[in-house]
């Protein structure tokens, strides 16, 4: 790799350079502030590579809470007016650099993701500009894990009435959602739910651990969750969670139990959930599923979600 000897590449050094890393721009740049102020991101994760004052590359990790350690590279961009290969070469420079600095030796790697376009295959800048990123991380060993479907529930999309097919109430306990989770991993399509299986992780501790790093974290009200029952006090078929994250109200996560799939009570329990957010007049609803779960972006689609947007997720082995 040449050395660009006229390139600088160091951490900010501190939130008054908030301005500096923003001379690049990516949709979630309105969050960076917040993020600072929370603990959620440091000035020592984000990275700048730079010629004189003029930005050519950055990146930054992000956690979901303050005091832990990074959980995912979400900022990588490069100045997209360079040729590719000069593109590339900054931006494999900053990433290893600020890696090395950043990541404990032989730890894996915090996963990548980014939002892009839902149409940037058929449009050859948005095309470009998600290439030039994942090619240099495919440099480093990551591979791409999935593309999913980011969608958006808006005010004012008519929600279904309750059929009357199931009833719903609340979970019992923690206890009751973790084993429901535990019975949803069988057979499931989402990817990440593949991977941690595929580590060795039986699916009880696969569903403890996605509780413990993501529900259990959500300050929205646990009364929004819904366990989805036969009528008449009968077993459960599937739940879903309703919560607001760090910026959204959103479907976290739906399932049905595999003795009850194939009779379409997906639309039911999602409808449900949007209910229950809907009834918080909130600005909007946020979910997403995976490019190939091909039932699940589909019952959103039947329930009016629209597909805004996409994510690429890419992982080191």
């Amino acid at each position: 790799m040449p050395q660009y000897q006229d390139l600088t590449v160091r951490p900010l050094a501190g939130p008054e350079e908030l301005a500096l890393f923003c001379r690049l721009s990516y949709v979630l740049d309105h969050e960076l502030e917040d993020d600072l102020a929370t603990g959620r991101r440091r000035p020592e994760w984000m990275w700048v590579a730079l010629r004189g004052d003029r930005v050519l590359a950055r990146l930054s990790w992000w956690t979901s809470r303050a005091g832990e350690p990074p959980q995912a590279l979400d900022f990588f961009d490069l100045d997209d007016t360079l040729a590719r290969p000069e593109r590339a070469e900054i931006g494999l420079r900053l990433l290893e650099t600020a890696s090395d600095a950043v990541l404990p030796a032989g730890a894996p790697r915090p996963e990548y993701g980014r939002f892009i376009p839902p149409d940037w295959r058929d449009d050859a800048v948005a095309r470009d500009v998600v290439e030039a990123r994942t090619e240099v991380l495919e440099r480093t060993g990551a591979r791409l894990l999935v593309e999913r479907l980011r969608l958006e529930w808006r005010p004012g999309t008519p929600v279904p009435a309750p059929t009357g097919r199931l009833a719903f109430r609340p979970p019992h306990d923690d206890e009751e959602v973790v084993s429901l989770m535990t019975l949803v991993l069988e057979g499931t399509l989402d990817a990440h739910s593949q991977a941690d299986l595929a580590t060795g992780l039986t699916p009880r501790e696969a569903a403890e651990l996605q509780f413990e790093e993501e529900f259990a974290a959500y300050s929205s009200p646990r009364g929004w969750w819904r366990v989805a029952a036969l009528p008449d006090g009968g077993e459960p078929v599937g739940f879903v969670i309703p919560a607001r994250n760090n910026y959204h109200h959103t479907i976290a996560y739906i399932g049905v139990v595999p003795a009850h799939r194939g009779h379409g009570h997906i639309d039911d329990i999602l409808a449900e959930g949007t209910r229950v957010l809907a009834a918080q007049d909130v600005p909007r609803i946020r979910a997403a599923t995976d490019l190939a779960n091909v039932p699940m972006a589909r019952s959103f689609a039947r329930a009016g979600y629209v597909n805004f947007e996409r994510a690429v997720n890419m992982t080191w082995s």
